[in-house]
């Protein structure tokens, strides 16, 4: 099914809050973070922007939405399939991608997923229930009920006690291997819903990440990125195959830690409705990035998103009070209109343009997406890390929501934090500290179609500014894929293999394994590396070897008598094939160790594509 960012389906208009629910007694949170430090001026920089908004919007929008939740049955549905487990309950059972997944899960997830298909086929009952009802049904148990539309009872017997192999702490090579220090370290190495089992229990006190750094602390933490001997990972460096399945795990995961946390996120039902397919202003990210790239090839971002925050950084960083500051309301006007008249003729005058104006004009762009840049389906699970009890907690929450998020609007969510963190790094001559850039971006991020943003959604937006805040400050580690998402992929690869069936194939298969045997000795891989001189070369790892080794023995044999390395561009070893699909190593990865995780894939050495 089209993804909602590209979608002509809208979901109802979700309050900044969502709809989610508390369960349990929990002790009161303490007060937000952003209710202490936030000053008076910043919270009148966060009212005039509430009424910028609100003045833009009765210039009028056509109203798309209607109001109305989805029921269970279609809650559950929805989820089960975002998380790629749709075959769960179309009844299209067999050793399929679902059932490998289903393997791979912890206990917890795996829990979270037989209570989500026991309480669609308990909601799919009551709606068709009959008149007269046999004595058996009335005393039906969830686990009876998986048959009742169709469902095996074998395909849960991997969730029985008795779970295969994943296990997030015991393997061959721990992607991440435990922090010496884990006060400042945010660990990758096990799923955070397993970090958080005091909550599960109800004794929200005995959190250690929770005692160790609250809410009401004066200062954002620091956390640094672990350094696994595997490589860090950041999105860009996975293939898509695999991000698609990194998605599927987050969402999972995603509802384990909430649930685990007291949280219960609810979706709202869709409307339809047809977004605009061409101009600049209301048209959905992947309509933009189609135009785009039918004249620049493998754009990431709305060129004209680019142009505005390029604008802005050439000319309006050192500005005082910019973002704050509007532009003319006229002016904003006129040069909307000419960007949809010029911008894709390539007669538009960048020049005409005021920081200011630019800054409005980028700021009624994310407002005006026909679908927010957060994703409708997400945006009540970003606004729900708000009520989680620790900065660690919500920045987990923040790191798996940005896993999820579509190609499109995570890189163009990317480049919006990227630009605000250089405007608060020029602070101290525009007078935008990151709390002022916070309280503008906040109303503006979390709420869209200016006219239907009720004043009492407006004003719960000004818990998101906390989130903003985070988002910018921590985007590096956002951004990061956590390692326990990537060893849980390559056992989700594994699972998914199917052993051959033919003799011919099974031939073949043992034929090739024992070339490989007698071409080279345990230790050592073959780099192929097409584009260069030298195109393959044999290399004895040892515990030491590193990916920049690679790269720079590479660059030394095919440095003379060529071009200059400066002038080539920089080409990255690659680990591909096996159990992962393909990801570019960082250059501090220790490459016997990747071998050991993934001893049948190929090292390839190529530029990277972004």
């Amino acid at each position: 099914p089209p993804h909602p960012a590209s979608s002509p389906v809208q979901y109802q208009e979700i309050g900044l809050l969502g709809r989610m629910s508390s369960r349990g007694a929990r002790p009161s949170s303490p007060p937000s973070s952003l209710e202490r430090p936030a000053s008076q001026d910043s919270m009148e920089d966060y009212w005039s922007e509430v009424k910028n908004i609100e003045e833009d919007g009765e210039q009028g929008h056509e109203d798309l939405l209607e109001r109305g939740s989805m029921d269970e049955a279609e809650l559950e549905e929805a989820w089960l399939q975002e998380a790629g487990l749709s075959t769960l309950v179309s009844g299209e059972l067999g050793e399929g991608p679902a059932e490998a997944l289903l393997s791979t899960l912890t206990r917890s997830q795996a829990a979270m997923v037989k209570k989500r298909v026991d309480n669609y086929t308990l909601t799919m009952r009551k709606r068709n229930k009959q008149p007269a009802r046999h004595v058996q049904d009335v005393f039906s148990t969830p686990d009876t009920l998986v048959g009742a539309l169709g469902l095996r009872q074998g395909c849960f017997e991997l969730m029985r006690p008795a779970f295969p192999s994943f296990s997030p702490v015991e393997r061959r090579v721990s992607e991440c291997p435990p922090s010496q220090d884990t006060s400042d370290t945010l660990s990758f190495e096990v799923p955070y819903s397993e970090g958080v089992t005091a909550h599960r229990r109800g004794r929200q006190g005995d959190c250690q990440d929770c005692q160790r750094i609250r809410r009401d602390d004066p200062d954002l933490p620091t956390f640094q990125l672990p350094r696994p001997k595997l490589g860090l990972t950041h999105i860009q460096d996975l293939s898509c195959a695999d991000m698609k399945k990194i998605g599927y795990i987050s969402l999972i995961e995603l509802t384990t830690f909430y649930d685990c946390l007291g949280i219960e996120l609810k979706r709202n039902r869709a409307a339809r409705s047809k977004a605009r397919e061409s101009g600049i202003f209301g048209v959905p990210l992947t309509t933009l990035l189609e135009n785009d790239q039918k004249k620049f090839p493998g754009s990431k971002v709305p060129l004209v998103f680019r142009k505005l925050l390029s604008k802005l950084e050439q000319t309006g960083l050192q500005t005082e009070g910019i973002l704050r500051v509007p532009g003319s309301a006229s002016r904003v006007k006129h040069l909307r209109q000419e960007l949809e008249q010029k911008f894709y003729e390539e007669r538009f005058d960048w020049e005409q343009v005021r920081h200011n104006d630019a800054a409005g004009l980028l700021k009624m762009f994310i407002r005006e997406l026909p679908y927010p840049l957060l994703t409708l389906q997400h945006l009540p699970a970003f606004a729900a890390a708000q009520s989680v009890s620790s900065p660690r907690h919500q920045i987990q929450a923040l790191h798996l929501l940005i896993m999820l998020l579509p190609e499109p609007n995570r890189d163009t969510l990317k480049a919006l934090l990227e630009f605000l963190r250089k405007v608060v790094a020029y602070e101290e001559k525009n007078r935008m500290s990151l709390w002022n850039v916070s309280m503008i971006v906040a109303p503006n991020l979390f709420t869209y179609r200016g006219k239907n943003a009720k004043h009492e959604e407006m004003q719960a937006a000004a818990g998101a500014a906390h989130l903003v805040r985070l988002l910018i400050t921590y985007q590096e580690l956002l951004w990061t894929v956590p390692c326990f998402l990537i060893s849980h992929v390559r056992k989700l690869n594994e699972a998914s293999k199917k052993p051959p069936t033919s003799e011919k194939t099974k031939r073949k298969l043992l034929m090739m394994r024992k070339r490989n045997l007698t071409d080279l000795r345990e230790g050592v891989i073959r780099v192929h590396a097409p584009l260069q001189a030298k195109i393959s070369m044999a290399i004895q790892l040892d515990n030491e070897t590193k990916a920049k080794d690679v790269m720079a023995r590479f660059d030394y044999e095919n440095g003379l008598g060529t071009r200059s390395t400066s002038q080539r561009p920089v080409q990255y070893l690659f680990e591909v094939g096996g159990n992962i699909g393909e990801r570019c190593l960082d250059p501090e990865t220790h490459l016997l160790d990747v071998y050991h995780v993934n001893p049948h894939c190929e090292w390839l050495l190529k530029p990277t594509t972004t």
